[in-house]
C-alpha cells in the first residue's frame, strides 16, 4: 500500500490561498465609497443580467468579485438570514456586522476544510446608518479574514493600483456624481494600458440614507452614470 504524500498543514494554506487569490484576481474590480448621503458601490460589469451588486436587507448592501455561482449562493444565504432574523425578531435587529460574521465563519470554515476547494470570492457587506459616522462597511476575503473600511475600499482585479489611486484622490463630503467619477477614473487606471470606462460598462448602486422609505437600496440609472462621468 502506498503511502500519501505529507504536506505541511502551512503549505496546504499557502495553496489554497494562492488558488483564490488567482481566481480572485482575473475578475474585475469592485470599489465602494462613502459619499454624503450614503455608500456607494461601483463595479465594472458590462452584463446587465448578472449582478455583482444586490441588496441584502432595508439598510444593507453586498457586492462580491469572483466566481458567480458560489457568490450568488452566499447572496442568497444572506437574504435567508436577514428575513428570518428580522421577521424572528425585529427588522432593526437585522445588522450589516451580523452578516459579516456569519459570511466570515462560513468562508474560514470553507478555507479550513480539506474536504472542498477554497471559495474564490471576496465580499463587501455595507449598511448605511442615519448619519456618516454610523455608516458600516465591511470587506470579506476568501480565508473569512474581515476589515472594517472607512472612506473607500476596493477587491477584486488590480485592486492595489485602484486603491492607491482612490487613496490619493478621494476627500471626504463628495456628492454621488463626484463619488462615482471618482470610482470610474479608479477602475480605469491601468499605468501599463489606462482606459476609459464607459457607462454602460458599469453597474452602480447606492445606500441612500435620504430615502424615505425604509429600503435605503437603490441601483443608479445608466443615464445617471453617464452624466456623473466627465466628457
Amino acid at each position: 500500500m502506498t503511502q500519501p504524500f505529507y504536506v505541511s498543514p502551512e503549505q496546504l494554506m499557502k495553496d489554497r490561498a494562492d488558488f483564490s487569490r488567482k481566481g480572485i484576481a482575473r475578475g474585475r474590480s469592485v470599489a465602494v465609497i462613502q459619499y454624503t448621503d450614503g455608500i456607494a458601490f461601483v463595479a465594472e460589469n458590462p452584463s446587465r443580467a448578472l449582478h455583482k451588486i444586490s441588496e441584502i436587507y432595508d439598510r444593507i448592501g453586498f457586492a462580491a468579485v469572483g466566481r458567480y455561482n458560489e457568490f450568488e449562493n452566499l447572496r442568497i444565504a444572506g437574504v435567508r438570514l436577514a428575513d428570518l432574523r428580522g421577521y424572528s425578531y425585529d427588522r432593526r435587529d437585522v445588522t450589516g456586522r451580523a452578516l459579516a460574521n456569519a459570511y466570515a465563519q462560513t468562508l474560514g470554515t470553507i478555507f479550513s476544510s480539506g474536504g472542498e476547494k477554497p471559495y474564490e470570492v471576496e465580499l463587501f457587506v455595507a449598511e448605511v446608518g442615519d448619519t456618516a459616522d454610523r455608516d458600516q462597511i465591511y470587506r470579506l476575503t476568501y480565508d473569512g479574514s474581515v476589515a472594517d473600511i472607512h472612506g473607500f475600499g476596493v477587491m477584486g482585479g488590480l485592486s492595489e493600483q485602484v486603491e492607491t489611486y482612490l487613496g490619493e484622490h478621494y476627500t471626504e463630503g463628495l456628492d454621488l456624481s463626484a463619488a462615482i467619477a471618482l470610482a470610474a477614473a479608479a477602475l480605469g487606471d491601468d499605468p501599463k494600458a489606462p482606459r476609459t470606462i464607459a457607462s454602460s460598462e458599469l453597474e452602480v448602486a447606492v445606500l441612500d440614507r435620504t430615502r424615505t422609505l425604509p429600503r435605503k437600496f437603490k441601483r443608479v440609472s445608466d443615464e445617471t452614470v453617464s452624466s456623473a462621468l466627465p466628457g
